[in-house]
């Protein structure tokens, strides 16, 4: 019998664990079973014993502080704690702010969950380490929905997140603090995670900058999970220039994510200067006119989209009928993909190579033992997902992620005519936030009523970038930029030559 810190299970052990297999076994089988097993569980205490593999830890840090007051007036910050960069790099003299789905080595990381809180990294995300070698200053985490579930700021454990627009309303989310933020203008920089549009929401209702870079562009190391097919990570930004900036240090392999399928980096404030005369912009009749859609945010888009005629650009309608179903798509996966890799897998799951933070998946596992306390918006996921896996095999996400080939092809046939697609980032501006003790339906709703313009480019991985185009009763109006896979240069040379021709407060409504 094995002396090592995993123990062989007794007979009656192994009997609860056939069962919860379906399994039915006499005592004789269970003893000869177990002895069979003698020799992996030697082979797992091996493995006990032996060092992770994990990335070293640079750059002296603290572990920060909690802000509070006037210093914390939009319920923002989750962390503040200075970590400075190396002595020069394309960084220097910036700070940024990271999602607090973000590791960061030895400060407090919560992801908006109270399941999580008191869980501090061991490690340092990949992005993290590539802003530090920049020579940027990394100034604190900040606030983020409850395990990202949420389109609105209302989700997080730590109370919600106030747009700095308009107090008292939805930042967005599910990278609240991170787009408050900057529109606060108490950080340049901020790096967000999208899975179904949690970079580019808040930035439309923030009205600031948001890039979702194509799929694997980014390395996710070190960040906690959702859905790997889905999970992106990137910049919001007060400018076009800074955004192409922070991209340009966050891109490329890194070796670790089975995400990246070997893109490299490019200079993207290249592209900033080089106009856009004879460009060719298809405007996506679909992503306007859904059942939740402002008549009036519908409008200034559009109006935002003709100011590109006027600096040469070719602005046409197209029609992308999957466009509709496509939040549909997104949803299976979503739901069930969840479920599976960041419930019931501790946020990492099986099947692929690289880094798997361990210290993370092992606190997070403590979830099942206080599931009343996650949020709305992620239980009615759960439950869907959950139902879906168990009662229907896993049928949909597999139809779903099959149908996603056919909603790529679509976007690619009406790239194929165009240079970039538009449409509204989200169907409305910010909402209020809701009331404490508010209705459950009231908070689901809030969570997802955003979502259909945003989701389907999760599922098919196109770069789609959130600038702010125009204004409705005073609130940001997000006009969205989409572009062939890999080609984020493009979208900023078409959102620098709008920053710079266009003031977008005087589009109102």
């Amino acid at each position: 019998m094995s002396l090592g810190t995993v123990k062989l299970p007794g007979v009656e052990t192994l009997r609860e664990v056939a069962a919860e297999l379906g399994m039915t076994m006499s005592e004789d089988e269970l003893a000869q079973h177990r002895a069979a097993l003698a020799g992996s569980f030697e082979a797992y205490n091996l493995l006990d014993q032996m060092p992770d593999e994990i990335p070293e830890v640079h750059y002296p840090r603290t572990p920060g502080r909690r802000p509070v007051g006037e210093e914390n007036k939009y319920n923002a910050w989750y962390v503040k704690s200075t970590v400075e960069g190396a002595a020069s790099g394309k960084l220097k003299g910036k700070k940024i702010v990271l999602k607090d789905n973000i590791c960061l080595a030895g400060v407090p990381m919560m992801n908006g969950a109270s399941t999580l809180e008191g869980y501090v990294p061991n490690v340092d995300a990949t992005v993290v380490t590539r802003i530090l070698d920049a020579g940027g200053t990394i100034v604190g985490k900040a606030v983020c929905e409850y395990f990202c579930f949420s389109g609105g700021s209302h989700t997080s454990a730590s109370g919600p997140v106030h747009n700095p627009r308009r107090m008292g309303y939805s930042a967005g989310g599910s990278s609240s603090g991170s787009s408050a933020l900057v529109a606060a203008g108490e950080v340049p920089m901020a790096l967000g995670g999208d899975q179904g549009g949690s970079i580019r929401m808040p930035a439309s209702f923030c009205g600031v900058y948001g890039m979702k870079p194509t799929h694997g562009l980014v390395p996710y190391t070190g960040i906690m999970p959702i859905e790997l097919t889905l999970d992106h990570t990137g910049p919001i930004t007060a400018t076009v220039e800074d955004n192409a900036l922070l991209l340009e240090v966050l891109a490329g392999p890194d070796g670790l994510d089975p995400r990246q399928y070997g893109a490299e980096s490019k200079s993207y404030r290249e592209a900033l200067g080089r106009g856009v005369s004879g460009l060719r912009i298809g405007v996506v009749e679909e992503g306007f006119g859904h059942p939740q859609s402002m008549a009036a945010s519908d409008a200034v888009v559009r109006a935002a989209a003709e100011r590109f005629k006027g600096m040469g650009v070719v602005v046409e309608s197209v029609s992308v009928p999957m466009h509709r179903p496509g939040s549909a798509i997104w949803l299976a996966i979503a739901a069930e993909g969840a479920t599976m890799q960041m419930m019931h897998g501790n946020g990492f799951g099986f099947n692929w190579q690289g880094l798997y933070v361990t210290s993370l998946l092992d606190f997070h596992a403590g979830w099942r033992d206080r599931a009343d306390e996650l949020s709305d918006s992620l239980k009615n996921t759960m439950l869907l997902g959950q139902y879906m896996v168990s009662r229907h095999r896993g049928h949909y996400y597999a139809k779903a992620q099959n149908l996603v080939r056919r909603l790529r092809a679509a976007y690619d046939a009406a790239l194929a005519q165009y240079d970039l697609l538009l449409m509204p980032t989200l169907p409305m501006t910010a909402t209020p936030l809701p009331k404490p003790y508010a209705p459950v339906s009231e908070v689901i709703q809030r969570a997802f009523e955003i979502l259909p313009n945003t989701a389907p480019f999760d599922c098919t991985h196109h770069p789609a970038m959130s600038l702010p185009c125009g204004a409705v009763d005073g609130l940001p109006v997000g006009m969205m930029l989409v572009g062939k896979r890999y080609d984020e240069e493009t979208i900023y040379r078409a959102a620098a030559a709008f920053e710079k021709g266009v003031d977008w407060t005087t589009i109102i409504a």
